[in-house]
C-alpha cells in the first residue's frame, strides 16, 4: 500500500464535526503544515485532543483562534490567550485535564482498556462526576479512555511504511496519539526508505500509520 499522499489530500480526510488528535507540545512536534491546511479550508466544529492550544499564531492556536474548534480537551491553556477568552466567553467548551492524566486517558484508548484509576484530582473539581474508588483504604478518581476520529501527528523521520523516528522532545504525545485514532496521518520531515532507520529508533511501527505527507519546505 502507498501511504504517500499529498498536504491537500491530508487536510480532504478531516470533516466538520470530527475529533482529532494533534500532537506536539506548544508547537514542537506539531504538525503545522497540516495543521496550516485545516485553517485554510476552514473545516469546523472539531473536537480537538492535545497537550496545550500553544500559541495563537502557531499550532494548533491557529484553529482555536480561526473559531474552528467547538471543544478541546487538553492539560494547558495557558499561553493561548484566546482560548482562555472563548471559554471564558462560552464560546468554547474547554475540558482540562491534568497532563498525566492526558496522556494515560490516550493510552488506554490504544490499548483498548476501560479507563484506570489515579489519585490526581481528589478533592478538586476533576473528580465532578466522576465515579471513585477505594482500594486499599485510598481513593481513586475512574479517568475512561480517550479516542479520536483522526490523529495528526509529526515524525522527524518516516521511511515509506510509516515506521517513524522522533528526534529528542518532538516524541511527547505523538506515539501515543499514533495508537488511540480510527485514522493515522504522520507529517515527515525527512522522508526514508525502508530500512534507512534502525529498527532500534523505530518510535511508532509502521502499523499504525494509514497515510504520510511529505511537502517541501
Amino acid at each position: 500500500m502507498n501511504k504517500l499522499i499529498t498536504l491537500e489530500e491530508s487536510v480532504s480526510k478531516v470533516k466538520d464535526g470530527m475529533s482529532i488528535m494533534v500532537g506536539g507540545f506548544l508547537a514542537v512536534g506539531s504538525p503545522c503544515k497540516i495543521i496550516d491546511g485545516l485553517v485554510e479550508k476552514g473545516i469546523k466544529d472539531l473536537t480537538i485532543i492535545c497537550s496545550d492550544t500553544s500559541y495563537v499564531d502557531r499550532g494548533v492556536g491557529k484553529l482555536v483562534v480561526n473559531n474552528q474548534v467547538k471543544k478541546v480537551i487538553t492539560s494547558h491553556i495557558g499561553t493561548n490567550a484566546e482560548t482562555g477568552r472563548r471559554m471564558n466567553a462560552g464560546e468554547l467548551d474547554v475540558e482540562l485535564v491534568p497532563q498525566g492524566t492526558l496522556a494515560e486517558r490516550i493510552r488506554c484508548g490504544g490499548a483498548g482498556l476501560g479507563g484506570f484509576l489515579t489519585p490526581t484530582g481528589i478533592g478538586t473539581i476533576v473528580e465532578e462526576g466522576k465515579e471513585k474508588f477505594t482500594v486499599d483504604g485510598k481513593e481513586y478518581i475512574l479517568e475512561k479512555p480517550l479516542k479520536a476520529d483522526i490523529a495528526i501527528i509529526f515524525g522527524s523521520k518516516v521511511d515509506t511504511r510509516g515506521n517513524v523516528y522522533y528526534n529528542y522532545s518532538t516524541r511527547n504525545f505523538n506515539p501515543l496519539m499514533a495508537t488511540a485514532a480510527d485514522m493515522v496521518i504522520v507529517e515527515a520531515e525527512s522522508l526514508a526508505e525502508v530500512g534507512e532507520i534502525d529498527p532500534n529508533h523505530v518510535m511508532t511501527p509502521g502499523i499504525f500509520v494509514d497515510y504520510i505527507v511529505k511537502e517541501d519546505k
